[in-house]
């Protein structure tokens, strides 16, 4: 059976599966406490735990922060993409912007801009817009490998995330 992951790689990261039919297997916050590097360390393995092989996964691909923010970030985001090369588990990188479209709103709107559109859509609803925004890359894994009933804008995402 299929699994289709959404991770957005964060200092709290939102990690989802779904199988084959859209139901959610696994929705969660992945946090841990402590001092970095050991916390970075523990929670990167963490989420890399949490993904089977046979997995197809989407990661939201690394948007623009402040200069420290971004470092911690990229740091969390290189260790996860890391640690699934070595596992060699291959995953997709999906733009914010694609991802925020892939839901029927502009790249630029708010995380909260996002939670209406995630529910009329697939009638999923989360706490943590980390969670969400892992929901829609799921979602979008789902969609490049599954044949899923899309709107037209949803197709011209899965377009752009496959290179076509």
């Amino acid at each position: 059976m299929a699994r289709y992951v959404g991770i957005d790689t964060s200092t709290k990261t939102g990690f989802v599966a779904l199988d084959e039919y859209g139901d959610v297997w696994d929705a969660q916050e992945v946090e841990v406490s402590g001092k970095d590097p050991e916390r970075m360390v523990k929670l990167i393995d963490r989420i890399v735990h949490l993904v089977g092989p046979e997995d197809v996964v989407c990661i939201e691909d690394f948007a623009y922060a402040q200069a420290n923010r971004m470092a911690m970030l990229g740091g969390i985001g290189w260790g996860v993409r890391m640690e699934l090369f070595k596992r060699r588990i291959t995953y997709m990188e999906v733009a914010t912007g694609q991802l925020k479209n892939f839901a029927g709103c502009k790249g630029n709107c708010s995380k909260e801009d996002l939670i209406i559109p995630i529910y009329e859509l697939w009638g999923f609803r989360n706490g943590s817009d980390n969670v969400r925004d892992a929901f829609i890359l799921a979602q979008i894994a789902r969609a490049i490998k599954e044949t899923v009933k899309l709107k037209a804008f949803q197709r011209d995402v899965i377009k752009k995330v496959r290179g076509r």
